[in-house]
């Protein structure tokens, strides 16, 4: 669920409506990771990495959120530069604010993992739609992909895959068969929601 840095809006957006496609994609991107959660789902990509994190040391999910994702933030810093840098931070800080606070606020009971693996994976992908949108990215292992195929020529593509197949299938360390199974439909899900959605060129 990783963006490749180098996107940009398809068009220029008041500061104020970025504010609000922003708040609108954390809001998302956070209620489709607490649905995952409640069910004790994975996903793929950082979030995936940060709940495998949470899941073995119970350590809080919107702050092993941030955690894992500053070494990315620090490559970005080098390959990509200072303002695609602080943005992708402020947008991952926020995400991690957004995770805690839904928990918090609204208390997600634990889901049915078939519902949590297409609900949350549904709304993981409009938020990375509408994150997408202006040009925003919440960093991960598309920073990496992207820093490699410039650095070796390697296919940003299947780097990104493989990361989140890594990190899917460490699912079946943690959880049981089925709701590994389930995992993975989460992050199929969020994939056909980007595949059947966002195309480079299309019509506003």
């Amino acid at each position: 669920m990783d963006q490749d840095p180098c996107l940009r809006a398809e068009r220029r957006y008041p500061v104020l409506d970025d504010a609000q496609g922003f708040a609108t994609a954390l809001l998302l991107v956070g209620l489709g990771l607490a649905i995952l959660r409640s069910a004790r789902l994975l996903t793929g990509g950082i979030p995936g990495l940060a709940f495998v994190l949470n899941y073995a040391s119970g350590w809080s999910l919107g702050w092993t959120l941030l955690i894992v994702n500053l070494p990315f933030i620090v490559l970005g810093w080098h390959a990509f530069g200072a303002q695609f840098t602080w943005k992708t931070l402020l947008l991952v800080a926020g995400l991690s604010f957004s995770v805690e606070g839904i928990g918090r606020a609204i208390g997600v009971q634990p889901a049915h993992p078939m519902f949590a693996a297409i609900a949350g994976g549904l709304l993981i992908g409009v938020g990375l739609l509408v994150l997408f949108r202006h040009g925003g990215s919440l960093g991960g292992f598309g920073v990496l992909a992207l820093y490699l195929q410039r650095r070796y020529g390697w296919g940003a593509g299947a780097v990104q895959m493989v990361c989140d197949g890594t990190i899917v299938a460490s699912a079946f360390a943690l959880v049981e068969p089925s709701r590994a199974g389930y995992s993975i439909v989460s992050a199929v899900m969020v994939n056909l929601v980007l595949m059947w959605n966002h195309r480079s060129g299309a019509r506003s």
